[in-house]
Parts: C-alpha cells; structure tokens; sequence
C-alpha cells in the first residue's frame, strides 16, 4: 500500500507524463514538392510516386526463402548477391531476426515499373508456396522527384537527391519555396500500437511546395540540344553552351551544356563537371563576339565611318603588336570590310584610338560585364573587366586581354542592340504560383538601363546583318538563313595556357539575333576546344545557330520572306487553303502553318489540337490568321481580334461560347470583353476600311511595330 501511495500520489506526475509519452505519437506529414513547368505548362519536375523494397529477415529464414530470394531480387534490382544475403540474415543483437529491412540503395525509391515487377516477382513466389501468405517482400510507398523529359533543360532544373535534399540548380535556388512546410498530426495509440479511433488529435495539415513556371519553352530547348548533341558528335569538344532568349524581354528561351546528365539516374555521373552549368558560372575571354560592343560605342560616339579606310594587317600599342588572323593583311579596308572581316586592327582603331581606353571601358561597364545578371539561378560569375595597362585596353576592343565573360553576359549584351539599346535583367522564371492562395507573383521585364539610342542600335544590328548576309567576306556567312534577316558575328578566342596564348586551344563562338527587323530569338553557341583547331566561330559555330534560329522561328510562327516578295507585299497568305489541322500536336500543327508561311495563333493550354477556325479546305483572305483551339472554348481567353472583319470574328467567338454586340460596319478596330447574367460578352467596336487604316497608324508604337498580340506570328 505504501508503495502503491508514492507511485499514485508522490511520483504521480512523473508517471503521468511518461505515460503520455507511450500514449501518444506524433507523424510527420509530408509536403508536396511543387511543379516545375515550361512556359507553356509542360511538366519538366514533378514529385511522383515511388516504392522501396523491404525485406522480412525473420519470414524470409522461418520458411527457408532465402535463395529464391536474393537470386530473385538480384537480378531485378541490380544487387550484389552477397550483400542481399547479408540483409536476409540480418540479426538484432539479442539475436533475433530484424523483422524489416530495407534494400538500400538499388531498392530504394524505385519507379512503378520496377516496382510492378518486383510485385510480380511476390505474387509469383506466394503462386509457388501456397501455404504462405506472406514471403517477406514488401513495397513502402513513397515520393520522389521525377524528371520526365530525362536531360532536357537538366542544367537549369538541377536535381535532388534521394533524401530529397536539393542539390544544383532552380532546384536549389529556389528549395525553400518549393519544398513547403510539412505538417503533422498527434494522436493516441493503445498498448500495440494500434492507432485509437477516437482519441483528440491535434492535426497540422503541410503546406505544399509552391509551383514555378519557367520562360523557357521546351520545344526550343529540345532543337537546341538535338543540334548541340550533333555537332559535339562531330566536333569533340571539351564542352558546349548555347542559350537562347527573347532579346525583347530577356526572357531565357533555352539553355543547355554539353556533357549533360539525366537528373533521374544523377548518381550514374561520376564526372563532376558534367553537372557545371558553364553559361552562368563560366569565364572566358569571349574573342571577336565581343567587337559588337566596341562597334555600338563607335557608332553611339559617331567615329564609326562605314566608307573610311585604314591599313589592315597588323597595328603598334604601346608594349605590343597586334595582329589581324590573316597576318599580312588585305591591304586597305573599309571599317565596314573590316567588320565583316572580323579584324582586329580596324577595332583596336576604333575601341583603342577613336573611342579611346576610358570611353571604351565606359561601355563595356554600360554592357553589363564585370557585373552579375541577377538571373535565378545559383552560382552565377560576376567575370573580370580589369585592364590595367594600355595594351590592355586595346586587346579589349578585340574580345582578349584581362576580359574574361560569361556566355549569358554576351547574350544580354547582344540583346540591347536588337531590341533599341537596353540593357535589360535575363529572367528564366514566368511565375511562382502558391497552391495554398492560388496567388501568382509574375516577373515582370526589367529595363536596367539604355545603352545606345534606339536609332544607333539599329544603325549597329544593320553592319552585324552585313556580317551574315555577305556570302564573300562576311565571317558569319554560314549563319545565313534564306527568307530571315540575320545578324550576328563570330568569335574564335585563344586559350591562354601556363600564362602563354595556345594556338592549339580555342574557344569558338557565334552570337545574334533574328530577324532584324523584328528580333524574336537571340541566340549564341559556345564551343570550348573543338578537336579541329582550325575550326574558327564561323565554321563550327554558326551552323549550330542556324540551325536552332531556323528551327526556332518557324515553330515560333514567323513566316520567311524569299526575296522575290517585295516588301510591302501584304498577300503572303491570300488564296492558300486551309490545311486539316484537327487531331495534330501543337507542335506538328506550327510546323505545318510555317512551312506555307501562314501565320496562327494558338488558344488554349493543350497540347492536341481541338478544333480549328477558319476550318479545313477553306481559302485563306488576305493577312488572316488561323486560330487553333486547343481545349473547349468556354475555357479559352479571348483572342485580340483587331482587324478582322465581322463575319469571321462571329465565326470564331460562336465557338468560344461568347455573346456579341456589334457597333458600326467594316472592320474591328477594339473589343471590350464584359459579363451578362454571368456569361461572358464582347462589344465589337467596327470601321470601314479607311478609318480603320487611320485608326491602325495611330496605334502604333513610336518605331512603327503592330500592338496587335495574343498571336504565333506577325499578319
């Protein structure tokens, strides 16, 4: 009785609260990683169900399985059979068998196919022992991430790792807003565990990770590998970069690297640099790419005279001489020869003696080098600008010296000069949506500042147009694309090796942008030490950028213009017929509309077509557009229909659902979308053909583009 009293009334806290703790139990619940996906909504990291295989050590020796089973689950999983009989032997150490143990790491998180046969495999030994109902294989369902375009767009994802732990990539940039917080839920449980159905609990629900979608469109990202993976295949390169992008809005459309990795199967790479990610944490001296920044600062400055002439070959600095690639020279050059001959002395003139060393360091800091992007992604190279000498400067003006960049610098670079001289933030994500709010923070064109005039910037994109389009001279000859207007400039840039330039090592590249009249892609190829020394930029670089901007552009919906259409040639389409487009991919479908140089816009988020308007067999009118609808049409957002008759705005919106009132006669020139007893309406505002056309050139902006939008491609 008297001990009785002390356990009950003197130790009676103590054995309450320890009694809590054998009651009680708390489970974690896990949150959801969020989904990455493409601009257009295309999964490219998702978390998806995956299963570990246990063992019942203590089953598996009772009934004398153990053979059956780690021949079994050896050859299934890919285990040593040794170390599989080491687990089914596995002993506590009072002796006994573990009664669970998991087959680390071949077994651990493996997909549903593997697991459906590894329950096969079960289902086929309990077929053989019928007397059992249990042979001591089990699954443990679990969650992992899963890459489901394997290595497409892998540099920019990057991975976890099987514990879940983000290790590269917007994976890690971005890991504590996609993996959420978990929850948790406490509960009262009896003396076997077993949870009581109707104990308090106190339940915290997870927060799942929020989803990120990317500016990058996998299709693009898809032409831009395929053409990489050929010309590594052929060049043998140490490594390759290409990054494409919307030079208009420094939205990151691409960007890859050669060697790659399947996020899926990371651990297969015992490589290390297979993983870097050398368009943002990369340095080289960029060569002859980099001239484009001198000639926009000659031409800013208004010392760049296209029909002045100098004496090629070589030029004195102090403490050196420079030469051109062609060592004797081509005699005397006009500057705009000189552009297209990419030579170094007639840009040492122009950086060096015409701008000068402080005005030339002034854009090169204008440009953006020296200085980091901002773009989301880790690890990001600031690179080095730090001439010191005047030799320096003047190496400078030609892409060498103590100049050392990143392939996505060159690019943003680039960009100011096909979108009117500005310099602007890369971004590579569109949106990051919270699932718990459904609140999406959208990231916004960010202008960092103006480099050159809109007028300069065109006069420059006019000279670099030259350097592709001049099938004699021009370096970036093998850049050129029949019916775009291209522009862009080479780079071949020695490597320096134990402090000496290596003739035998080069880094190679191309970069520019199309068409320039209208810049919709940037792009540039990077290609470190091809196995061909003498490969320069424009030999081994730019056909890979012809390749990925022809693909690109027309898949984009932009049609060629041959050189038989005049320019003012507004009839493209008129008189074509309608193509069946129903039941084709998106993709298949672009194709087919830009190679009869239709121009389309695409409604909807699916990736099938649906339903097409004007239908199929009908005869195309003069600058109209072929809609392609890709979910029902109450799901759809109203197109911008300016410019369309009636007829075929009714036509279209009868199959979106929407009511309509019209206002005038002729053509539309504005639309308000409203609602009526919860429908949707739209008020058609319409004007004949001549107050229309003055109602088009007041709505333009101040350097003449159309404001028309919501479209594949431009009428």
């Amino acid at each position: 009785m008297g001990r009785t009293f002390w356990i009950q009334v003197v130790e009676a806290d103590f054995w309450q609260g320890y009694a809590e703790k054998l009651w009680s139990t708390e489970k974690k619940l896990p949150a959801t990683r969020g989904t990455i996906t493409d601009r257009n909504g295309d999964v490219l990291a998702v978390d998806a169900p995956a299963y570990t295989v246990a063992i019942n050590p203590k089953i598996i020796n009772k009934f004398g399985l153990q053979d059956e089973i780690v021949e079994g689950l050896s050859k299934l999983l890919g285990k040593d059979e040794g170390e599989l009989r080491d687990l089914v032997n596995a002993k506590m150490e009072d002796g006994e068998y573990f009664s669970q143990r998991e087959v680390r790491k071949e077994g651990w998180k493996i997909d549903q196919e593997l697991s459906d046969r590894v329950e096969a495999f079960k289902d086929q030994l309990l077929k053989e022992h019928e007397d059992l109902d249990d042979v001591g294989i089990y699954l443990v369902k679990q969650e992992k991430r899963y890459y489901p375009k394997n290595s497409l767009a892998s540099h920019i994802l990057g991975y976890t790792d099987r514990d879940g732990n983000a290790k590269s990539g917007l994976e890690a940039y971005y890991d504590k807003e996609l993996k959420g917080k978990e929850g948790s839920i406490q509960y009262k449980k009896d003396g076997k565990g077993i949870e009581i159905p109707k104990a308090s609990e106190i339940y915290k629900p997870a927060q799942n990770g929020k989803n990120l979608q990317l500016t990058i469109d996998d299709t693009i990202q898809y032409y831009i590998q395929g053409a990489m993976q050929e010309a590594f295949d052929r060049l043998k390169p140490i490594s390759m970069t290409v990054i494409a992008a919307d030079p208009k809005t420094m939205d990151i459309l691409g960007m890859a690297n050669l060697p790659t990795y399947n996020p899926n199967e990371y651990w297969n790479n015992v490589d290390q640099k297979n993983f870097y990610n050398h368009a943002v944490y990369s340095v080289y001296e960029p060569g002859s790419t980099f001239k484009i920044v001198t000639l926009a600062g000659a031409v800013q400055e208004g010392v760049f005279n296209p029909n002045a002439t100098y004496m090629s070959g070589r030029i004195r600095v102090p403490g050196r001489t420079i030469h051109d690639i062609k060592k004797s020279g081509w005699g005397t050059l006009s500057y705009l020869d000189g552009v297209k001959r990419s030579s170094n002395v007639a840009f040492v003139k122009l950086g060096y003696e015409m701008l000068g060393p402080e005005r030339l360091k002034n854009y090169v800091d204008q440009f953006g080098f020296g200085q980091k992007t901002g773009i989301e992604l880790p690890r990001e190279a600031a690179g080095i600008v730090d001439p010191v000498q005047q030799a320096d400067f003047a190496a400078m003006a030609y892409g060498h010296g103590k100049l050392l960049v990143t392939p996505l610098q060159q690019i943003v670079a680039v960009s100011a000069i096909a979108n009117g001289g500005k310099l602007m933030e890369p971004h590579i994500v569109q949106s990051i949506t919270d699932p718990q709010t459904g609140k999406t923070v959208t990231t916004e064109p960010k202008v960092v500042r103006q480099v050159i005039s809109p007028d300069k910037a065109k006069e420059v994109g006019g000279y670099l147009e030259q350097v592709v389009s001049d099938q004699k001279i021009g370096t970036g000859r093998h850049a050129y694309i029949e019916g775009y207007r291209v522009a862009g400039k080479t780079g071949t840039a020695v490597k320096v090796v134990n402090g000496k330039y290596d003739y035998t090592k080069q880094v190679v590249s191309f970069i520019g942008y199309a068409p320039v009249d209208d810049p919709k892609i940037a792009v540039i190829v990077v290609i470190d030490e091809p196995k061909d020394s003498e490969l320069g930029g424009g030999t081994a670089a730019a056909p890979i950028f012809k390749k990925i901007v022809n693909q690109s552009l027309q898949y984009m919906g932009v049609p060629k213009k041959l050189p038989s259409e005049k320019e003012n040639d507004k009839q493209p389409t008129n008189g074509i017929q309608v193509p069946d487009l129903v039941k084709m991919s998106v993709l298949d479908a672009k194709n087919t509309l830009a190679s009869k140089g239709i121009s389309y816009s695409t409604l909807g988020k699916g990736t099938e077509v649906i339903s097409q308007f004007p239908k199929a067999g009908s005869t195309l009118k003069t600058g109209q557009f072929i809609y392609l609808l890709t979910e029902n049409g109450g799901n759809i957002n109203i197109p911008n229909l300016k410019g369309e008759s009636l007829r075929d705005a009714m036509e279209l919106l009868s199959v979106l659902k929407v009511q309509v009132e019209a206002k005038g006669q002729g053509y539309i020139v504005s639309q308000q979308v409203t609602k009526e007893n919860g429908e949707r309406k739209v008020i058609l505002t319409l004007q004949p053909p001549a107050e229309k056309a003055d109602q088009e050139t007041a709505g333009q902006d101040d350097d003449g583009e159309s404001k028309k939008d919501n479209t594949g491609a431009s009428p």
